[in-house]
């Protein structure tokens, strides 16, 4: 198996989306600079009301599901470790009706990362056990949802949930 390199990415869409516009190509920890390249596409999608913004993640995992795949199935190997677009969606599920202001994307990102490196039950089950590009997405989704709620708890407790607005 050969690393994609960037020039290789630019001639094709299906790698670049699936590294992440090249942030998986980092030498180092490319899920945490995917992650934080996730927060750059997460603050436009953030000025979408909750429908839209809840429809564009879920198409956009539904797009990751086939984009993974086929992006392994082209470099050879499952889950390669450039490939960062569960990432991208696994942070935008974190972040879903947070409160606005950084300190809750700047939480959200490290639960996120948490998260998604321990890998607690059943979040280490579905890596192991789930194959194709839905394997490589379940983990970040379930990932994203863990930290989503535990966020989503912390705004209740805080008086700034959406819900009792």
């Amino acid at each position: 198996m050969t690393s994609p390199t960037l020039a290789t990415l630019c001639r094709n869409p299906v790698q670049l989306l699936a590294f992440g516009f090249g942030s998986g190509l980092s030498p180092k920890a490319p899920g945490t600079v995917g992650s934080a390249v996730a927060v750059v596409f997460y603050l436009p999608l953030a000025l979408l009301p909750l429908i839209p913004y809840t429809v564009m993640v879920l198409l956009c995992l539904l797009l990751g599901v086939w984009l993974c795949g086929e992006a392994s199935r082209q470099l050879g190997v499952h889950d390669h470790g450039g490939i960062v677009w569960d990432e991208f969606v696994g942070l935008w599920i974190t972040l879903w009706a947070v409160p606005s202001g950084w300190q809750w994307i700047v939480a959200g990102f490290l639960l996120f990362r948490l998260f998604d490196i321990v890998k607690p039950w059943p979040i280490s089950w579905l890596d192991r056990s789930v194959d194709g590009g839905l394997g490589i997405m379940i983990d970040d989704v379930v990932a994203g949802l863990c930290a989503g709620l535990i966020l989503q708890f912390t705004a209740w407790v805080l008086g700034s949930s959406l819900w009792l607005a």
